[in-house]
């Protein structure tokens, strides 16, 4: 009678880790792809009747107006602010033929930013609600103070540089400072420019090596500061007379 007791025990306790396993295992899969889930946030409520499936959320039928007109009641009465919303209702145009919506908010003590959208999908007669926590990159500042002209070396072994005085050096200026972000993903190329900053005595008081990756297409910047990269937009390369690099 013991041993069956214990047996019994033993099987029940092996159900319960199994059922808990299966219970981690199920909702693990069900929330597959979401940066943010409501249901672990008091202030992010979630409309009635709202299934999660792995990357989103998904009720049957038409209801995205429905869903947009609760979302712009509710967020604001939780401390959200809205930052920017647009939906198939301030479409005037005949030929787009899409329902849905778009929104991003923000609020005191929340990382980032939260975006929710919706859309309905006539094939499966189901509208589809996206919840995600976008957390912008870190920027730091590298340039002091504003340089009286800019030397650009073409490559690393060049002597002599090509110098800019014009408009040109704000917009780099510009594009390193408030553009480019921190990263930690730094590739080093064999080929590389090198930017100077020079100040009204001639002297470099700080320079940038630009690197990029084409099989990555990351433009990577590298300084005594750390490292940042941003997109390879072409201004830059015509503007630093770099253009070389991406050919």
């Amino acid at each position: 009678m013991k041993h069956t007791k214990l047996l019994l025990l033993i099987a029940l306790a092996v159900l319960l880790a199994a059922g808990g396993w299966v219970y981690k295992y199920v909702t693990n899969e069900t929330y597959e792809g979401m940066s943010i889930i409501p249901e672990d946030h008091e202030d992010i409520p979630l409309f009635n009747g709202l299934e999660p499936r792995r990357n989103e959320y998904v009720i049957e039928g038409n209801q995205w107006e429905d869903i947009y007109t609760f979302y712009m009641k509710e967020l604001p009465g939780k401390g959200w602010k809205l930052r920017h919303k647009g939906s198939a209702m301030d479409d005037n145009d005949p030929a787009n033929d899409w329902g849905g919506f778009m929104s991003t908010w923000t609020k005191d003590g929340f990382e980032g930013e939260l975006s929710l959208s919706a859309g309905y999908f006539q094939a499966e007669n189901v509208t589809e609600v996206k919840f995600d926590q976008h957390i912008p990159p870190k920027i730091t500042s590298w340039i002091d103070k504003p340089p009286a002209r800019v030397c650009v070396y073409a490559k690393p072994s060049e002597e002599n540089c090509t110098t800019i005085e014009d408009k040109n050096i704000d917009n780099i200026v510009h594009f390193i400072d408030e553009i480019a972000y921190d990263t930690s993903q730094f590739e080093q190329q064999k080929q590389y420019g090198i930017i100077e900053f020079l100040n009204d005595s001639g002297e470099t008081y700080f320079s940038v090596k630009v690197h990029y990756s084409k099989e990555g297409q990351i433009l990577f910047l590298e300084s005594e500061k750390g490292e940042k990269e941003m997109k390879p937009e072409g201004e830059f390369f015509e503007w630093t007379k770099l253009e070389h690099l991406i050919k």
